[in-house]
């Protein structure tokens, strides 16, 4: 196979291989496909009759799993629900760029401090991972999760961040999306929903396999009285939705 001499500023030269190098041009070709795929997957997402699927659901086709999922416009949805889930889940929404900051930083003080450590995903970065991530923690997932974040609130205006949020994540083994979630769980659709119902949803959604909205126990029902008191004084903290 013919080889290339490459010289460098001193003049010594050195062997390249073609094949080589072509194999590293592809490779270096997808990897730049695969980064701009989210952010054209953005802009078709801007699009309102277009209904993203997250990646867990995908994995569920793929295993043959199946789910559940009945996509539904946020304006149809109670809007006790939507409260719900942004005091509970990100009180800061309509204010920050897509990360918060704040949070964060607060975070990586408290494991500085040695303290336990706690989450600090806002609604924009959970619904980056649910659209082209995975679960778990790693850092390199949230290295991948920060830039996206900050993409996505570039590109999405907050209501179709927050209804495409609410029609993806996951409200139980193969129970995605606020519809599916409340006739799953309440038998009524999720524009029926109460406003306690809606806390028992919200405050279901960081340990959905394990929590039942149907069925809260004590701890879950204390929880869920703040979510709903909050809900119901949101006033501006909704208004990016409105």
């Amino acid at each position: 196979m013919a080889k290339i001499v490459v010289r460098n500023r001193n003049g010594r030269g050195y062997l390249a291989d073609p094949m080589h190098s072509r194999l590293l041009r592809k490779v270096i070709r997808i990897i730049v496909i695969l980064a701009l795929m989210p952010i054209l997957l953005l802009f078709v997402y801007l699009i309102p009759f277009v209904h993203p699927v997250s990646t867990l659901m995908l994995k569920d086709v793929v295993t043959l799993n199946g789910y559940d999922r009945r996509w539904m416009p946020i304006e149809r949805i109670s809007p006790a629900l939507v409260n719900s889930v942004m005091v509970s889940e990100d009180g800061q929404f309509c204010s920050h760029s897509g990360i918060d900051w704040r949070q964060i930083n607060a975070v990586i003080t408290d494991a500085v401090d040695g303290e336990r450590m706690r989450g600090a995903s806002t609604i924009t970065m959970q619904t980056v991972k649910n659209l082209f991530l995975w679960n778990g923690r790693s850092f390199v997932r949230k290295a991948l999760e920060l830039p996206l974040s900050v993409a996505t609130d570039a590109i999405l205006p907050k209501w179709r961040i927050m209804e495409i949020y609410l029609n993806i994540a996951e409200w139980g083994p193969g129970i995605y999306g606020v519809e599916a979630a409340a006739q799953h769980h309440f038998g009524r659709s999720a524009s029926q929903l109460s406003s306690r119902q809606a806390a028992y949803l919200a405050v279901t959604l960081p340990n959905p396999i394990l929590r039942n909205p149907a069925k809260p126990g004590r701890g879950m029902q204390r929880v869920a009285r703040v979510v709903e008191a909050r809900a119901r004084r949101s006033g501006a903290y909704v208004g990016c939705l409105q």
